[in-house]
């Protein structure tokens, strides 16, 4: 196992859930807000640098900035703004060793690249995943009546699909996963749409109705049927929106036992702190995938133990690797060092202590960081 860094270096990744960077010059706090999940600022005299996440910028993205590793923050923020930000992001992007990223366009999509800018940037191949929640809210902005939402919507989803290799639903936000899983009838969608509509007025919209958000699941899941797309769900670790006890990925299970029943694959995502609820479901269901995606940016390193947990139950066949880097090419940069520095510590135990062979060790990383991901996206 002594090789393996070598052949996991040269091994490019699938990155099957991530967003695009931002393009301004970033001040300190600008900077650090997009190293939060959280919409509020650390406590006076601290700093978000000060936590796992900062630790790993410091120590692996500083080098790559022409700094010392472990650097100190004044000094890495202070190199970045003389960098600039197209730099930093042509460098940080450059040394992921990803060639095909997956892109969730639907959030905050004004603020970051999207397919085209990034792929541009980045210099590698793109394709688009839809937000679907994102898509009922254009709907709604456009200034749809009640009873035309549901034939807008899905001429929407339709025409979007068209070019996209999947779909994903923040259903946890909005809602929590425990909520009704049927399909609602037409005349639920069109009551509700009459009432988010009116209550929304002028306003953004922000779609949180239930109703709704099933209405747009299913609506979603006959596309993917049709043409054998997945669909994403966010689990578990997010902003203050999220009810956690509620995000358990385990409470959508008459859901993902329809879309079994319709050969249509679901991903969870993230999944801290479910991350053995979202392996035992992979274990189960034969549509079921999961990652631990932007978790081990967040707990540097700790990291290890994230991904360990991951491969405890779960089929090896059923992991993905993503980064959910959202804004800081750093976030693209750390998900791909640190899922292969993990992976790789957990597999050489493995082969030392006999529990697998060096081939077996390789089949492994190669089938979650890209194999898998060809099986269940689009991607030829």
């Amino acid at each position: 196992m002594h090789q393996r860094a070598d052949f996991t270096s040269e091994l490019p990744l699938i990155d099957h859930h991530c967003h695009g960077v931002v393009t301004r010059e970033l001040e300190r706090d600008s900077l650090e807000g997009l190293m939060s999940e959280s919409y509020r600022p650390p406590p006076a005299g601290t700093s978000h640098f000060q936590k796992p996440l900062g630790l790993a910028i410091r120590r692996h993205c500083a080098p790559i900035l022409g700094l010392e590793p472990l650097a100190p923050t004044e000094a890495y923020v202070e190199r970045r703004r003389q960098l600039g930000t197209a730099e930093v992001n042509r460098r940080l992007l450059a040394a992921t060793s990803v060639d095909l990223h997956l892109l969730d366009t639907g959030h905050r999509s004004a603020e970051i690249t999207g397919v085209g800018e990034f792929a541009g940037i980045s210099t590698h191949r793109v394709r688009e995943v839809v937000r679907i929640e994102a898509v009922a809210e254009e709907v709604a902005a456009s200034g749809v009546e009640a009873s035309q939402f549901a034939t807008r919507f899905a001429e929407a989803l339709q025409r979007r699909g068209e070019t996209a290799v999947g779909f994903k639903s923040i259903v946890a936000y909005r809602t929590t996963f425990r909520i009704e899983q049927s399909a609602p009838s037409a005349a639920e969608v069109v009551s509700a749409a009459g009432r988010w509509l009116g209550a929304i007025g002028s306003a953004r919209p922000r779609i949180d109705c239930p109703v709704l958000i099933r209405h747009g699941l299913w609506t979603a899941a006959q596309i993917c049927r049709e043409r054998r797309l997945p669909i994403q769900l966010h689990v578990g670790f997010g902003d203050p929106d999220v009810y956690m006890h509620a995000c358990d990925p385990t409470h959508f299970t008459d859901f993902v036992r329809a879309m079994e029943s319709w050969e249509v694959p679901i991903t969870l995502l993230h999944n801290y702190p479910f991350i053995r609820e979202a392996a035992w479901m992979a274990e189960v269901f034969q549509n079921v995938y999961y990652d631990v995606g932007v978790i081990v940016n967040f707990t540097g390193p700790s990291g290890e133990r994230m991904v360990r947990e991951a491969l405890e139950v779960g089929p090896f066949t059923k992991q993905v690797y993503s980064s959910d880097a959202f804004g800081l090419a750093e976030l693209h940069y750390l998900g791909a060092l640190l899922f292969r520095r993990h992976l790789c510590a957990v597999l050489d135990g493995w082969i030392r202590a006999g529990d697998c062979t060096a081939r077996d060790a390789e089949t492994i990383f190669s089938g979650i960081a890209r194999d898998n991901a060809l099986r269940i996206y689009p991607l030829g």
